[in-house]
């Protein structure tokens, strides 16, 4: 059962985090007055789509993202030349619906030949009708039907590329910006439910219990007070009590506790673990909180939000220069795995894990890489600059061999990932 409550948890932080971000793109978008066509979370084949309004809400297989596709983005699917054979549907004098195939299907429809169209900016088409010329208005929100799929038209103020240069940069940066707002309510919700330390404390209690550790397997238990340990008293010294812990390698050790105001006695006998100095029982012990004040929690989420980020770009520094291995990057096996581990912790830890995970999927985001928002971002600033905009073609280019270069380097984390929990 804490198994599918663990799967479940890391499922629902990659969820959250994820929507929150693209949330962000979606809502600035609609606000400049942008077509969203599809708002998606994860990439590959759909598991799941309903359309609602003018978007088509996706889940997708593969959980390493997500993205919303903005109408004027990618060159636009259906393309609808002259001379072609066209079906239209009118509405109060209005083209409500273009039929590109299956025409003899079609009911209550005008079928003819495309003499011209636009679907831009006059929004209307002329069609030959069995040699007579009859042009037509079409409606902002038309939809074409290809392939059983209707697909609504995009007229030029409703797409990307015609929106200001801060309107655009917006809907980008929008995406990031909740990943940190996020993080930073987080870490507010964290340190209320972790408390803050009291002044002066005078005791001390366990906090986690690792399994089939000393601890563990003496019968201690999260929330067990520490009395004294070989008749020394401990108090409020988190402290003396890992020295000596640390101390007692191989010694048994007279434990007294109190739980839920009971007496108890136990013994037990620290062990070695790789890499770690002295012995270990598989404790974390904790000294008493407070609840915090709400100046404590902004203060507290503040602090967090910039010592986690100085933290994140060390992390960079060290990749750019090389002071990393493999087995020190993590993909999304490594990040559920991990998740995990926060889950069985308390909701306390995990929550503290997703407001990381948010501000870093954010500081990410906005690094100048191909295919990231922070790339699309430089895209927009060279504009600006120089008054017109890329060739849309090369920028898209760019961020093809980019995400594609993203998607390799994930293929063999992830494999290393695989590979390293086989191994053990």
């Amino acid at each position: 059962m804490q198994m599918v409550q663990v799967v479940f948890l890391s499922i629902l932080v990659f969820f959250v985090i994820v929507t929150i971000h693209e949330w962000g793109h979606f809502i600035f978008a609609k606000r400049a007055g942008i077509l969203v066509r599809e708002f998606a979370i994860g990439f590959g084949p759909k598991v799941f789509s309903h359309t609602h309004g003018e978007t088509r809400y996706t889940l997708r297989l593969l959980p390493v993202g997500g993205f919303v596709r903005m109408a004027g983005e990618d060159p636009e699917v259906v393309d609808i030349q002259p001379g072609q054979t066209i079906a239209v549907r009118l509405k109060d004098n209005q083209v409500t619906k273009l039929y590109l195939d299956q025409l003899d299907l079609r009911k209550q429809v005008i079928r003819g030949e495309v003499e011209s169209i636009d679907i831009e900016h006059e929004l209307s088409v002329t069609l030959d009708v069995e040699g007579e010329l009859t042009t037509y208005s079409i409606h902002p929100q038309a939809m074409m039907v290809v392939k059983g799929q209707d697909i609504q038209i995009a007229p030029y103020n409703r797409q990307f590329g015609s929106k200001s240069v801060g309107k655009r940069a917006m809907a980008i940066f929008a995406g990031p910006l909740m990943n940190f707002i996020l993080a930073f309510i987080l870490f507010g919700v964290y340190i209320q439910l972790a408390g803050m330390p009291v002044e002066n404390p005078s005791y001390v209690k366990i906090g986690e219990v690792t399994d089939k550790m000393p601890a563990a397997k003496a019968g201690l238990v999260k929330g067990d007070v520490i009395n004294n340990v070989n008749g020394i008293a401990i108090g409020g010294d988190r402290e003396r009590l890992i020295k000596m812990i640390e101390n007692s390698e191989g010694k048994p050790m007279n434990w007294s506790i109190l739980r839920d105001g009971n007496p108890l006695n136990v013994t037990l006998t620290p062990v070695s673990m790789a890499g770690q100095k002295g012995g270990k029982v598989g404790i974390a012990p904790i000294l008493p909180t407070r609840t915090a004040s709400f100046g404590e929690t902004i203060h507290y989420a503040g602090n967090a939000m910039v010592t986690m980020t100085k933290n994140i770009f060390e992390g960079f520094r060290q990749l750019i220069f090389g002071q990393f291995k493999l087995d020190d990057l993590g993909g999304p096996v490594r990040t559920f795995e991990v998740t995990g581990q926060f889950a069985k912790q308390g909701i306390d830890q995990l929550t503290l894990w997703t407001a990381i995970l948010s501000l870093y999927l954010g500081i990410f985001n906005l690094l100048p890489i191909p295919a990231l928002d922070g790339s699309r971002l430089v895209f927009l600033g060279i504009e600006s600059v120089r008054g017109k905009p890329i060739d849309p073609n090369r920028e898209s280019m760019v961020h093809f061999i980019g995400f594609a270069m993203l998607m390799l380097l994930m293929l063999a984390v992830t494999y290393n990932d695989i590979l390293r929990l086989v191994k053990g």
